[in-house]
């Protein structure tokens, strides 16, 4: 009616806004790692597969990119240009994470080089003996010049199983992947190398294999390119 207030009712209540779904990503799809990306024959590749049962072919290969390996040693060291870069940078690594220092003891030795090693290590020790600590020649992986034999600096344990224990072997043993190397011949994988446990020896394979071995958790290459073991000469 004119002159009455008009009824005021209660508020209305908004209708809440509904919230945008929420979307999930598509999921990233990572590369499967390319295992055939590089010969396991070919002896210039850096994943030749070396052993007792896999020779180099041709059987006095000699790499043509040696370089001298510009860290301290016992023997000069010679390796390819892309494993000494590697040594180089994981030798500066270990002394800046540790305050200790590291040596070369072996590298690369040549097809006739290693004939003298293992006849002397034959005269030595008989060949029995010789056959799980050195390689015929044609089938050591120094003739790659990929292979390093490291110790410590000062001496200790060098060329001995003692030098997993001491803090250079440890280091090395944990941290060589990051440089592409392997630990090549493991304590508990003499049935797969037909070598004794060296934890001296590393062999250079390049970071992103290394890396790869290292993630998988698989120690040798033969276990990773699904190759026989080579506990023994055919």
């Amino acid at each position: 009616m004119p002159g009455t207030e008009p009824s005021i009712g209660p508020p209305s209540t908004p209708t809440p806004a509904r919230a945008a779904p929420t979307v999930s990503p598509d999921p990233v799809e990572m590369p499967l790692f390319d295992r055939a990306a590089r010969s396991l024959d070919d002896p210039s590749s850096l994943w030749v597969v070396v052993d007792k049962t896999r020779p180099l072919n041709p059987i006095d290969y000699a790499p043509t990119d040696l370089v001298d390996v510009p860290v301290p040693h016992v023997w000069s060291p010679q390796l390819r240009r892309e494993a000494s870069e590697a040594t180089v940078a994981l030798f500066a690594a270990f002394t800046a994470e540790t305050g200790l220092a590291l040596q070369s003891q072996s590298s690369y030795r040549s097809h006739d080089t290693q004939v003298d090693v293992y006849n002397r290590d034959v005269a030595d020790n008989g060949q029995a003996f010789a056959d799980t600590s050195t390689a015929r020649p044609g089938t050591s992986e120094h003739q790659t010049g990929l292979a390093i034999d490291i110790s410590a600096l000062p001496g200790n344990c060098s060329l001995d199983a003692c030098f997993g224990g001491t803090p250079q072997g440890q280091w090395l043993a944990g941290n060589a992947w990051r440089f592409g190397f392997l630990l090549r011949y493991p304590a508990d994988k003499v049935a797969i190398t037909g070598y004794g446990y060296e934890p001296w020896h590393f062999r250079y394979i390049g970071p992103e294999l290394a890396t790869e071995m290292h993630d998988t958790g698989t120690a040798t290459l033969e276990e990773f390119f699904g190759l026989p073991a080579a506990p023994g000469y055919n």
